[in-house]
């Protein structure tokens, strides 16, 4: 590597880092906002899921495309573009007149983190070469995404007490315009790959498969049992049939169909896809009951909300090194507990709980995912293709982006309307009973699955 790039590298570990950073914080930064999306645009329960899934879900069902695009095209130009778009989406929120407007740019907004998230990523291991500067460098990475979840609802509660709800979708727009102007400095152009070939029909059966399951969810929430829930998951299952058949044939398949047969692998995804359903889904409702049913300001809730997010993001480096001194499978089996039992004390919330009622909540969920995350992760990675830690990297992040859409459907669908307390508490009790149960069973799932830490010698 030649002086001038070397001298570069701190800049383009800070850039790179700016873009995922974007990608986390408008998964959590929105949460506070959307009483006040709600109220402005006079939407209901429904219209406030789809606000956060449409981003989820077309970021999860483009993240294994994505990396192929970004090897076919070169991953700076990607970066690049998905800066671009994310700029221009985030002015389309901001400005959107209605909750239909609103929906369809946060789903071209996940386009963009479906693009920047990869990229970035790539553009790191590019720039750092050696093992150990690479570790380094994403472990910078990761820490600095791992900010965003807490920094979400408190910027968030701050932009939408101070200036209205708009502001934290027109925020980005002068970080986008810097970074990219950046970007283009002072990253290098590498050359564009031709050996990927992007699996079009699998992307699009993946995005009917996840479209149609997250509307089925939300639909049924809404209207019970009637036909569009129905007719949803009909499609939803046909297309999950058409995406398992072409992707056998496939010459170069999005997810290749030997890795179903690998039983640690899918038994280690299907645990972090069980994280975030319960994760995801929880905050969403949580957010809702602070802001709806107990009346506080978006700043109190923003605040109120840090003892989940505060332990989350600290856990993670330090789960890191225990997954790797004694295998992942230990802080896994320790962060499902402790987040069963963070989720079984919803039972206890009423309409007039006190803040101390649903701090183990908070705290059990937080602690839980801190020590599960990376575990997770590196289960993962250890059960996938030795040569292809992309591909399983990819897989483990689609399989939690969607099952965090998926959460917030369901977990709405329980909870109903928070125009009712009554129901509405009766409905995190569901949850609770639900979310305890799932972890519960990811506990003896991981027990199942995931190897027995290596006796040192």
């Amino acid at each position: 590597m030649h002086t001038t790039a070397i001298r570069h590298r701190g800049p383009v570990l800070a850039l790179m880092c700016v873009g995922m950073f974007l990608v986390q914080l408008d998964v959590t930064v929105v949460n506070v906002a959307l009483p006040h999306i709600g109220e402005d645009l006079r939407t209901d329960l429904s219209g406030l899921q789809w606000v956060v899934d449409s981003y989820t879900v077309v970021l999860a069902a483009c993240l294994l495309g994505a990396g192929v695009i970004g090897d076919r095209w070169g991953h700076r130009t990607v970066v690049l573009v998905g800066l671009a778009l994310f700029g221009v989406t985030s002015l389309l929120c901001g400005l959107a007149p209605s909750v239909g407007t609103l929906v369809a740019a946060r789903a071209l907004q996940g386009l963009a983190a479906a693009l920047l998230l990869p990229s970035t990523l790539a553009v790191v291991n590019r720039t750092f070469p050696k093992r150990e500067e690479k570790a380094r460098a994403l472990g910078v990475w990761a820490g600095v995404s791992a900010l965003a979840l807490p920094t979400g609802p408190v910027l968030g509660g701050v932009l939408v007490t101070a200036v209205g709800w708009r502001s934290v979708f027109l925020v980005n727009l002068p970080v986008v315009l810097v970074a990219a102007a950046l970007t283009w400095r002072y990253v290098r152009a590498d050359a564009p790959s031709r050996t990927g070939r992007l699996d079009v029909p699998g992307l699009l059966a993946a995005a009917v498969f996840l479209t149609a399951l997250v509307y089925s969810a939300i639909s049924a929430g809404r209207s019970g049992v009637s036909a569009a829930p129905v007719v949803a998951a009909v499609a939803a299952v046909l297309a999950a049939v058409a995406l398992a058949l072409w992707e056998r044939r496939a010459a170069q398949p999005m997810f290749p169909p030997e890795l179903a047969r690998r039983p640690d692998f899918v038994g280690a995804n299907a645990v972090a896809a069980a994280m975030n359903f319960v994760g995801i889904g929880s905050i969403f409702v949580m957010t809702l009951y602070l802001q709806k049913v107990q009346h506080r300001d978006a700043l109190t809730a923003g605040a109120m909300l840090l003892p989940l997010f505060v332990p989350l993001a600290a856990c993670a480096p330090v789960t890191g090194r225990l997954a790797a001194r004694l295998g992942p499978r230990p802080p896994m089996v320790a962060g499902l507990l402790v987040g069963a039992a963070g989720s079984a004390c919803l039972l206890v919330l009423t309409p007039a709980s006190t803040y101390g009622d649903l701090l183990p909540t908070l705290l059990g969920l937080g602690l839980g995912m801190g020590l599960l995350t990376a575990a997770a992760v590196a289960a993962a990675l250890q059960a996938g293709p030795p040569d292809r830690p992309g591909l399983s990297s990819g897989v483990n992040n689609t399989a939690r982006q969607a099952a965090g859409a998926l959460g917030i459907a369901v977990f709405g669908a329980l909870a109903q309307d928070p125009e009712s307390p009554a129901r509405f508490t009766v409905g995190l009790h569901h949850i609770g009973v639900l979310a305890a149960a799932l972890w519960l069973a990811a506990a003896a799932l991981t027990v199942r699955v995931v190897p027995r830490p290596e006796r040192p010698h």
